[in-house]
């Protein structure tokens, strides 16, 4: 396939977690969350290939007893998206998908739609994937305001925008599935990090201190990144009545 057209997918996963230690490979319903991750991306419609990128030797045997394909990485990287341009490097593809490795309900029909959005509109070298949100004080959670166009404004672990002078209490919550094109991708570890980006702790920010346009996608999601235990718990509750879990464990066990 020409890779002008072709959408690859790369999940980066690292053992380490301050609040969640060892989190990539934790228990959901049978299978460890990062194989969840990877088999619900191979049934996205728009994805020709899917990866798992890491420098851990425990999760590249994870899955690779599931039958997946695994980059090893360096160890140095300090955001997900530095693991994953690493990754990209040799493969051929025009849009590379970050699809983190705690979205353990990401939805497929999802990522089809965020990669369409990139391939429909060749002016776009970032999308982000967004949802309703009203948690209070989550501060696990990334924020999103946007403009009239759908671009992002800016992301922030506080609630934005705020409701001290009135009742709103809606909000759109980063719901982490980025498609990027690869020559941008490849482009970001060499971007200096910024102020914002230090204070919010999300390295998406550099995109927008820099410059640079991010495109927004509306989905409607109940599904959360699995930050804490409290999130496990969530997405434990929610899997066995998920409706795409049964189409990826028939042949699992």
């Amino acid at each position: 396939m020409n890779s002008a057209s072709k959408a690859v997918a790369i999940i980066p996963a690292r053992l380490e977690s301050s609040r969640l230690p060892g989190k990539a490979l934790l228990d959901i319903c049978g299978l460890p969350m990062i194989v969840h991750v990877y088999k619900r991306c191979l049934l996205a419609k728009k994805l020709d290939e899917v990866y798992v990128a890491t420098d851990n030797i425990e999760i590249k045997n994870c899955i690779k007893k599931y039958g997946g394909n695994v980059i090893m990485t360096s160890s140095i990287h300090e955001t997900g998206t530095d693991r994953i341009a690493e990754a990209a490097q040799n493969i051929n593809a025009e849009i590379i998908v970050n699809i983190q490795g705690d979205e353990a309900l990401v939805n497929p029909i999802y990522i089809d739609k965020v990669v369409d959005e990139l391939k429909d509109n060749p002016n776009i070298d970032v999308g982000l994937l967004v949802n309703p949100f009203s948690k209070k004080n989550s501060q696990s959670d990334i924020k999103v305001v946007l403009n009239n166009k759908n671009d992002v404004l800016y992301l922030s672990r506080s609630d934005i925008p705020s409701d001290s002078r009135n009742n709103d209490s809606s909000m759109l919550k980063a719901y982490h599935i980025v498609p990027f094109r690869k020559e941008f991708l490849l482009k970001f570890p060499k971007l200096k990090k910024g102020k914002l980006e230090r204070i919010e702790f999300n390295e998406y920010i550099r995109i927008l201190e820099h410059g640079y346009t991010i495109r927004a996608v509306h989905v409607d999601s109940d599904a959360v990144s699995v930050d804490t235990q409290e999130d496990l718990e969530y997405v434990r509750s929610k899997m066995p009545i998920d409706e795409w879990f049964p189409k990826y464990t028939m042949n699992s066990y």
